[in-house]
């Protein structure tokens, strides 16, 4: 856990900056009164901001800063544990994400695939899932066209 002022934070907002991996988080101390809205405008993309406040506290122009900088907003608590399920958010605006992948949950998969091209390749040196026979019976396109999933019941 790092801390900074926020007076360190106006002098070199290149702290902000720095990329943590793991649980790491940088608390920002302030003094009562102080422009959160235009601290936060210092901020890049990030997945999580955390708000700690009371629940009659008004942060509605913090809030409104945060949703532009950060995937997921957390009120009064700490960032769970990721998971690749359709459920779980946790992207964010660049650089925190691209705008085809996050770090996690479903679309979190892209980031790992490479794709690859077979082109005049005879059916028997294809991998198995490209075969016109499809033998993995996987639900796929074939010239732009989804294969329905009855087609291939019949495969194991």
């Amino acid at each position: 856990m790092l801390f900074a002022t926020a007076d360190e934070v106006w002098q070199r907002p290149e702290i902000l900056e720095q990329e943590m991996f793991g649980p790491a988080t940088l608390v920002v101390g302030y003094p009562p009164g102080a422009d959160l809205p235009a601290l936060a405008r210092l901020l890049e993309g990030q997945l999580t901001a955390t708000v700690q406040a009371d629940p009659d506290e008004d942060v509605a122009e913090l809030l409104t800063e945060l949703q532009e900088r950060a995937g997921r907003l957390l009120w009064n608590g700490w960032p769970t544990g990721v998971t690749v399920t359709y459920a779980q958010n946790h992207g964010g605006p660049y650089p925190a994400t691209t705008a085809t992948t996050t770090s996690v949950g479903t679309a979190a998969i892209g980031r790992f695939m490479r794709p690859v091209a077979y082109d005049s390749f005879p059916p028997s040196q294809l991998p198995e899932p490209l075969r016109d026979d499809n033998p993995w019976g996987i639900r796929r396109r074939v010239d732009g066209v989804w294969e329905s999933e009855t087609e291939n019941e019949d495969n194991p």
